[in-house]
Formats: C-alpha cells, structure tokens, sequence
C-alpha cells in the first residue's frame, strides 16, 4: 500500500515513519501536510492499514443540505412564503437575529457549488424541494414552473458532473399559506396538498431522480413545533414552554399521524403511477440518537426500549409494521390516533430504504419506578425516561461525540426492522462561530475530521457484521443558516463569509475527498471522455423534451 505526500508517493512502512518526526514541522507546513499529520493520530483503520474496504459496489458519497438552510432567494421567481419565512422575520426568535433571505444564496450559485462537490469527490447531494417554489399556496393556487424550471437545471447540472440527486420532499419548510389556512400537519388536508406537492415533483423531475426522500425528521420536527413550541408554528402548552395555543400532550402525536399518512400517499403514488418507468427508490429520513441503558437494571433496559419507541420507531413501526409501538400504545392509550383499515393498506407499500440523521448517543435512566429532574423524556407522554450525553460533550445538547454509537445504532436499526437497506443521510461536526478565530484556526478543523473519520470507521464496522448501508452523506458541503441558531454554528466542509459569499475549503473537505478517492469504487457516469459525450448528448436531449412538455402544461 502507497501513499501520496507532496509528490512523493510511500509506502506504510515510510508513512507510519513519516509520522513520527513530522509533527515538529507544525508551524508553517501546507495544509496538506498538516492534514497527514492530523490523519497520522487517528485510529489505523481510518488510514485502511491491512483493511480492505467494505464499501459496495455503487455506495453514495455524498453530502447534505435543504432548501431553506442552502438557497436564499426566498421571494425570487414566483416563490410563496414559507412558515420558516415567516417565523424567522419575527424579532427575538433567532438567536443571532439572522433570517435566510440570503443565507448561502445556492439559488444562484448552485454551479458553483457543484464545481466544489465535484472538487472533492463526491458521487451524490442530498438536497430538498422549496414546497412554496413549486406550489406557493398550496393546492389553492397555480403551479410556479419557475421553481420546477430552477430544480431542473440543477438536477441536470448535477448528472452532467457525476453526481447522483437524494431528493427530500419535505425539509420542515411548508407554504404558510396551508399554515394560515387550515392548521398545517395538525389537519387532515394536508395530506391531500403533500399527495399533490408529491406527485408535481415525481411528474417533473422523477425521470432522472433515483432516491426520494418523503420527509425529513419528523420526529423531530414534531416535539419542537408542537410540544415545545421552539419551531414554527410554535405550539404548547403547561410545563413544555410558553406558547400562546396548543396542546403539548396530544398535539405532537397528531400532527405526526398526518405526516405518516402523508408519507403512506406519497409512496402509493409513486409506487401506482411513476416507479416501474423511473426505475427510483422511495424511503424517509429519521432522527436516530443511540440509546443505553445507564445501568444494567432491568427499569433501565425498559427504559431504553422507550426511548427507542418515542423516537424512531414512533414513525418507523406504523410504515414498517402497520401500527405503533406497544410501548406507545400502553402508555398513551386513547392520546394516539388510530389508522383506518384503509391507512393500513396504504401503510403496506411501505418504503425502501430508511435515512438516518445521526449526531448523538445517550444513557437512558428509568422514570418509572425512579423520581427524575424534569427534563426531554422525562414527562408520560415523552416516555418516562431520562437521557445523559455519552463521550465528548460540544456546547449543544443535541450533539455529542460518541463514534460507537453509529454502529450500535445500526445493528438495532438492522435488527428489528429486517436490515432495510439504510443510508446515513446526515452526520457532521458543528462548532460555535468565532469572529475572533484567524482564517487558519477556522479552516483546520481538526474536530471536524476526528468527529467524521470515528463515525465512518464504526459505519464501516457495521457493514461487515452485515449491516445494509448504502450511502453516507456529511452535513454539510457550506456552512448555512442552521435554524434557531442562525449563523452561530457552522458545520460545513467549507467555510462560507456571509457578506462576500465566498467559500473556502476547510481541511475537512481534503480529508473527506481523501477518504472518498481511497473508497469509492464506481461513478454513475461513464468515464471515458466519449461516453461522458454521449451522456451530456442525452440529458440535453431530455432538457429539450422537458421544454417542449412544459410548453404544451402552459397550453393546455
């Protein structure tokens, strides 16, 4: 095995020499070389010594983002507002008094943005659809074909470069228009506008979209907006926050129900009407912290199959296996809603494959037969437990450093829902933004590397004891807008300045490009420049169709 340093290519047994006497180089050395040298403390099978890679055949490399936290342009070619439009603009709700009118402007800089992608090899990009770009008012209104025209030309792009589309439906940004209206998710019709939303974008872009995401996270989406009232439409009730209206004990459980059932059309239509044809795959996108028991007690143990069933499979179980949890059932009783023998049979297409956003592990300590501080879990409709970080602690409660926990959490997910194949659809390192860091400092982000290379390491254990992983993308390619904390936080590979809009590659983006070139084993495009011809040949032939298609839509 060689590695290339510089130009000079060596050998392990020279490499593992190498990092021995460089570190006394540190002051002045290219990031390069400093990047060999943060990858020389790392665990040995981050550097692939006497491992083969696990990887198959195809595996996604990728990266992630949405469209309220990437595109800007939030009121640019006939685009509606959304709820996050709406509640942002309101003072006092961002904790750096930021919006993302702007944010990193992808709307319009989106080649330049795939140029970067391609810089550091990745073979995929996890992005979602703007619902109020391509349906401003809902079902109440007209389709915006600017919208659809913007997500054409970027999928196209895309393709062009080798890069494979992981298409997200719903990123928590709904036209506030069906907020105004009738509630949003806390009413039945909205899955009426969703099955629309769906069925535009499966129609317009499905021809050269392969994996579609219905939703994203929406166990965790629910708790903020409807039990703690820290995301819009900002509903609760008693101990669970201040808000104006809302019910925090049945209103999450609701809202959540509708989503399923939103979740359940979308994949009916797109299985009935659209996948034979297309050839795609169709899944959702779960928040999944790992649990363990703080003890061995058995109050414990149960404990932490509640927390497991409060969460993921809280959405995973009725998709999977018709109905909720038993542990749901037992505690909330008639607060949960039903499915219809109808729901049931929609329930039965499915999905096929489950994302995992995954960014934390956590001790789990029984509530029931123990007094507990009040706190997330803790209450009976939360589950009755109580949760502590494991490993490293970061300023936010929602992020820890724990790389075991990746694969503990996949062997469950394989377990109990028949090793459905999985994609980690997001993981990253986020810090706290510092005006005062040098461009140095704030480029190595060591932490960053540590963070990634930990997790893909236990990720690649938990493929070869059998794990069906398919794809793993890092939140996130830029630095963005990152919800109630605005611009305070950055998790990108790439540093973005927020007046220029520039972007700079953190050492992160060389070591994920490292990772990716030492594991990657095949493009979705052909790589021979006469081939690569052909297929820019055929997806402007398909841009041309398109056009003429959506002449006869305006016609008709």
């Amino acid at each position: 095995m060689s590695f290339l340093i510089g130009t000079t290519v060596m050998d392990e047994e020279n490499v593992m020499a190498y990092c021995g006497w460089v570190h006394v180089f540190r002051k002045g050395v290219t990031m390069e070389i400093l990047l060999f040298l943060f990858i020389c403390s790392l665990a040995p099978i981050s550097l692939g010594f006497h491992h083969s890679s696990p990887f198959p055949t195809n595996f996604l490399f990728g990266t992630a983002s949405s469209s309220y936290q990437y595109e800007g342009a939030y009121l640019n070619d006939g685009k509606g507002l959304s709820n996050w439009d709406v509640f942002t603009h309101k003072p006092g709700v961002i904790s750096d008094g930021s919006n993302a009118d702007v944010t990193t402007d992808q709307y319009h800089r989106y080649l330049e943005d795939i140029d970067i992608m391609e810089a550091i090899k990745v073979n995929s990009y996890r992005f979602s659809i703007s619902w109020p770009r391509i349906l401003p008012k809902g079902r109440f209104g007209e389709v915006n074909f600017a919208g659809i025209d913007y997500y054409n030309r970027l999928i196209d792009a895309l393709l062009l470069k080798g890069i494979q589309p992981f298409v997200t439906l719903f990123h928590f940004d709904i036209p506030q228009e069906l907020e105004d209206r009738y509630g949003g998710w806390l009413s039945p019709q909205s899955l009426e506008d969703f099955q629309l939303f769906a069925d535009i974008c499966f129609k317009y872009l499905g021809d050269r979209v392969k994996y579609w995401v219905t939703f994203n996270e929406p166990n965790h989406l629910v708790p903020l907006a409807y039990r703690r009232g820290k995301f819009p439409p900002c509903r609760c009730s008693g101990e669970f926050g201040d808000c104006n209206e809302g019910d925090s004990e049945k209103e999450p459980f609701l809202a959540a129900h509708n989503m399923i059932l939103s979740h359940a059309a979308a994949v009916d239509i797109y299985r009935n009407k659209y996948q034979t044809q297309q050839g795609g795959k169709i899944g959702i996108v779960l928040h999944c912290d790992s649990f363990e028991p703080l003890t061995n007690s058995t109050p414990d143990k149960l404990a932490t199959e509640r927390a497991q069933s409060f969460t993921i499979n809280w959405i995973l179980d009725p998709i999977l296996f018709g109905k909720y949890p038993k542990e749901m059932e037992m505690i909330l009783g008639t607060i949960l809603p039903k499915f219809s023998g109808s729901d049931k049979a929609k329930l039965k297409r499915g999905l096929d494959f489950i994302g995992i956003n995954h960014y934390a592990s956590y001790y789990v300590r029984d509530c029931v037969s123990s007094v507990c501080e009040s706190g997330q879990g803790v209450s009976t409709t939360e589950g009755l437990y109580q949760q502590s970080a494991i490993g490293g602690l970061t300023p936010f409660d929602w992020l820890n450093v724990y790389p075991r926990g990746m694969k503990k959490l996949l062997n469950y997910l394989k377990d109990r829902y028949n090793n459905t194949p999985m994609f980690i659809t997001e993981n990253g390192y986020g810090n706290l933004y510092n005006p005062d860091l040098t461009e140095e400092e704030y480029l190595n982000d060591f932490k960053r590397i540590e963070y990634m290379s930990g997790h893909l390491d236990n990720l690649m254990a938990a493929i070869r004891e059998g794990a069906d992983v398919r794809g793993y993308f890092a939140w996130s390619l830029l630095d963005n807008f990152e919800w109630l904390y605005g611009f305070s936080i950055r998790f990108g590979l790439h540093h973005v300045d927020f007046t220029t809009l520039k972007r700079t590659p953190k050492l992160s983006a060389s070591w994920y490009k490292n990772f990716i070139e030492k594991h990657m084993t095949h493009s979705i495009v052909p790589q021979h420049d006469t081939d690569k011809r052909n297929w820019n040949k055929s997806v402007n032939a398909n841009t041309k169709l398109r056009t003429l298609s959506k002449s006869r839509a305006y016609n008709q």
